[in-house]
């Protein structure tokens, strides 16, 4: 494997980051701050406990995936489709890098973003929620792995968009959604039995449900069977970026 390749594509793309520090890190990190304000301190402090945990401390999970799947999938697909947009994908695609190592490059730049702003919402929620974290190695795997997950489904989306506009219809129109409605403010128990049946067919619920697990040790979807299907996901987008690398859709328009 050449490394050095993996290590410039990394670099580079952790570059930019620090370029944007405001846009890419800063951004998102204040906009959960205003929710856990709103949500957890103002609205929070007003509602009954849920499961035996405070309703400010309930949604710190929540809102951290909200964070975590949209910046990733944000991050993942603008890496990718910005060489395609300039042109510059030919170079790289010429060059002695493997399939591979481009993706390791791309999506491990993309994940240690997540993770990093994961990190620091993780760190600012104490700033207004008292909360513990009951299997810290457990919510650690949870991070990484959702991280890089959704980044690869990121590197997939920028390779599918032919234009800036459809690099956002996927994290805001799908994503941000489906995360709302996966029971980061709530638990999908507090649902009528027919809603929580539908529930259950969003993705997302397994994602929020695994990482409030770690954190609380309740959950609203039995803790394996979440990480089976984020494994699941994982297995479903590495398949899907294999066949393009072999058939070459969309890599050079």
């Amino acid at each position: 494997m050449n490394l050095h390749a993996v290590q410039a594509i990394y670099r580079f793309e952790m570059a930019r980051t620090f370029r944007t520090i405001v846009q890419s890190i800063a951004a998102p990190v204040i906009t959960t701050s205003l929710y856990f304000i709103v949500f957890g301190s103002a609205i929070g402090s007003r509602m009954q406990s849920i499961d035996g945990v405070s309703y400010g401390a309930f949604i710190i999970p929540g809102l951290i995936m909200l964070s975590i799947l949209t910046e990733s999938i944000s991050n993942g697909s603008f890496g990718i489709y910005m060489p395609k947009w300039s042109g510059t994908i030919y170079e790289l695609l010429s060059a002695p890098v493997s399939a591979v190592e481009i993706v390791l490059g791309y999506v491990g730049a993309a994940a240690t973003k997540s993770v990093l702003i994961g990190t620091i919402i993780l760190i600012t929620a104490r700033l207004f929620v008292d909360f513990s974290i009951a299997h810290p190695l457990a919510m650690l795997a949870f991070l990484v792995l959702t991280s890089a997950t959704f980044s690869l489904f990121g590197f997939l989306t920028g390779i599918w968009a032919d234009g800036f506009e459809k690099l956002s219809i996927i994290p805001m129109l799908v994503i941000t959604p489906l995360t709302f409605l996966g029971g980061s403010f709530y638990s999908i128990s507090m649902l009528p039995p027919v809603w929580q049946k539908i529930a259950l067919f969003n993705p997302v619920v397994y994602l929020v449900s695994g990482f409030r697990w770690s954190f609380y040790g309740v959950s609203d979807v039995d803790v394996g069977i979440s990480l089976a299907a984020t494994l699941g996901f994982l297995a479903v987008c590495l398949a899907a970026v294999w066949w393009i690398f072999r058939t070459g859709w969309r890599l050079k328009t």
